[in-house]
């Protein structure tokens, strides 16, 4: 599903990333850890194709993702990625089933078919009777699950996720995280998610540690 290959990255004199080697596999939930400052959310604005390496390469689906375009790779990113973060994302003035719309209308799928399939996820996810609501009449662990939701749109084969229940108290927390693997069980989705929870890391498929811009294991 996923592979990089000696990707590099630093910012100024500031080297990130020095050399990692990463591979994923379809419907994995894979976690990567590691201390602040290690990377972990510079490799994963990297193999979501946010940001590019200074150097290495990096393949999704067999191709090489970097060799594009900026517009097709901001098409293939639409198409076949979702990203979750921390901090939701969602955009104040419209209802949960319109932020989830989004990323759907841009890929210009049929109107219809975008709102027929975030009415479906919001079901799935248990937010039906929420759809109309705007993110000020949810609360945090609700609108998190829109974000998940809204990832999930267009259907990705890999969805990136950066400490998505950072800001979820201990309950929402890990009902977030059975979450994931409910959404692998039930829609073959992959998962690469940046977490300092080690709790939720041990019940990961993988558990990777990143230390001073290197895989460690």
């Amino acid at each position: 599903m996923l592979k990089a290959e000696g990707l590099k990255k630093s910012y100024g004199a500031l080297n990130v990333l020095k050399g990692v080697d990463i591979e994923i596999n379809k419907g994995e939930v894979v976690s990567i850890v590691g201390a602040s400052g290690a990377g972990k959310s510079t490799l994963l604005h990297i193999l979501g194709t946010l940001d590019k390496p200074d150097e290495g390469r990096l393949y999704l689906a067999g191709k090489e993702v970097f060799t594009q375009s900026a517009k097709d790779l901001a098409d293939f990113r639409n198409k076949n990625l979702g990203f979750v973060f921390q901090f939701h994302n969602l955009l104040p003035e419209f209802s949960a089933m319109e932020n989830i719309m989004i990323p759907g209308l841009i890929a210009k799928t049929e109107e219809k078919k975008v709102k027929d399939r975030s009415l479906k996820l919001l079901e799935s996810l248990g937010l039906k009777d929420r759809a109309m609501h705007k993110p000020s009449e949810l609360s945090g662990g609700e609108q998190q699950r829109v974000a998940v939701a809204r990832a999930l749109i267009n259907e990705p084969a890999l969805i990136f996720a950066d400490e998505p229940s950072g800001n979820l108290d201990s309950n929402n927390a890990k009902e977030l995280h059975q979450l994931f693997f409910k959404l692998r069980d039930d829609f073959g989705q992959t998962f690469v998610i940046v977490t300092h929870n080690q709790e939720f890391a041990a019940m990961t498929d993988r558990k990777l540690e990143i230390k001073d811009g290197k895989m460690v294991n």
